[in-house]
């Protein structure tokens, strides 16, 4: 199956509605692409939860190891990772049932989007949060 991104009007819907993010592959330097977009939407008023086992905490929020380490519901897990760890992302954010699954610009992987779609999780895939965010303005 191609992957199919909802339409521009559900993107917006879904940040709209959604509060908690978790980010993985979060890194704690600022230049990094993570931390500028993530920066950028806990700025925005969202809980960003740094999903990222090397790092300590990042944007001042402590770090898990894992998916499965988070307390409470997931709305968006946000992915910064090749794309070519999609799958064993997917399977581990299935575990733990977000409303979506969201992976950054340049980051695509068709088998995870099969799995995420079978499990009836919205999926987002090669586009920018926070670029889709901007828009919603």
């Amino acid at each position: 199956m191609p992957i199919e991104n909802p339409s521009r009007e559900e993107i917006k819907e879904i940040l709209k509605n959604s509060k908690r993010i978790a980010v993985v592959g979060l890194s704690n330097n600022p230049e990094r692409t993570s931390y500028m977009v993530s920066k950028a939407m806990q700025d925005a008023g969202y809980d960003i939860i740094p999903v990222n086992p090397s790092v300590d905490e990042v944007l001042g929020v402590k770090s898990v190891g894992s998916l499965k380490e988070i307390e409470g519901h997931v709305d968006i897990v946000n992915v910064f990772r090749r794309s070519e760890f999609l799958p064993e992302i997917a399977k581990e954010a299935a575990e733990i049932n977000p409303d979506v699954f969201w992976a950054q610009l340049g980051v695509a992987n068709e088998e995870a989007y099969d799995y995420l779609k079978e499990k009836e999780i919205t999926v987002i895939m090669d586009r920018c949060i926070k670029v889709e965010h901007a828009m919603t303005k």
